[in-house]
C-alpha cells in the first residue's frame, strides 16, 4: 500500500521535474541559458567553490558540470580563479557578465514564481518540500534501494 503511494508519489515527483526543467529553459533563454547553465551561474555566485563542490550540491556529476563551466568560462561568463586548498581543483567565479545574464534570469523567475505560489498556501509548500527533502535524504543516506 505504501509501496503504491510512494511509486505514484516519485511518478509524479519525475514528471514535475521534467517540466520545471522545462519551465527553466523557458526562463533562461532570454538569457542564452538553459536550466542547467544557470543552476551553474547561480551556484558560481557563492563563490570560493569548485567545480566538484558545485556538482555534489546540484546532485550532478562533476563531469557534466565541468564540461558546462567550461563552456561557460569560454564564454566569459564564469571565471576560474586559483585555490589555495586544492593545487588542481580551480574556484568558480561568475563574472559581470555572467552576473548580468544570472539577473535577467532571477527577474523572470521571481515572477513566474509569484505567480504559480499564488495558487498554494506556504504550509503547503512548505509540506512537499519537507517530505521531497526527506526522501532525497533517504536516498542520499542509501535507504531502501534494492529492496
Amino acid at each position: 500500500m505504501e509501496g503504491d503511494a510512494f511509486s505514484a508519489f516519485a511518478i509524479t515527483a519525475l514528471r514535475l521535474a521534467g517540466h520545471l526543467t522545462a519551465a527553466g529553459d523557458q526562463l533562461a533563454k532570454p538569457a542564452g541559458q538553459t536550466s542547467a547553465r544557470w543552476q551553474v551561474l547561480a551556484a558560481a555566485r557563492r563563490g570560493g567553490t569548485s567545480v566538484a563542490q558545485i556538482a555534489r550540491a546540484l546532485g550532478l556529476a562533476r563531469q557534466g558540470v565541468q564540461r558546462l563551466a567550461d563552456v561557460l568560462e569560454s564564454e566569459g561568463l564564469i571565471a576560474y580563479a586559483d585555490n589555495p586548498l586544492h593545487q588542481r581543483a580551480k574556484l568558480v567565479r561568475l563574472t559581470e557578465e555572467g552576473a548580468a545574464r544570472l539577473g535577467v534570469i532571477e527577474i523572470a523567475q521571481a515572477g513566474w514564481a509569484d505567480g504559480l505560489g499564488a495558487a498554494f498556501t506556504s504550509a503547503e509548500l512548505d509540506a512537499a518540500r519537507v517530505v521531497m527533502t526527506r526522501v532525497m535524504e533517504m536516498l542520499d543516506g542509501g535507504e531502501a534501494v534494492g529492496g
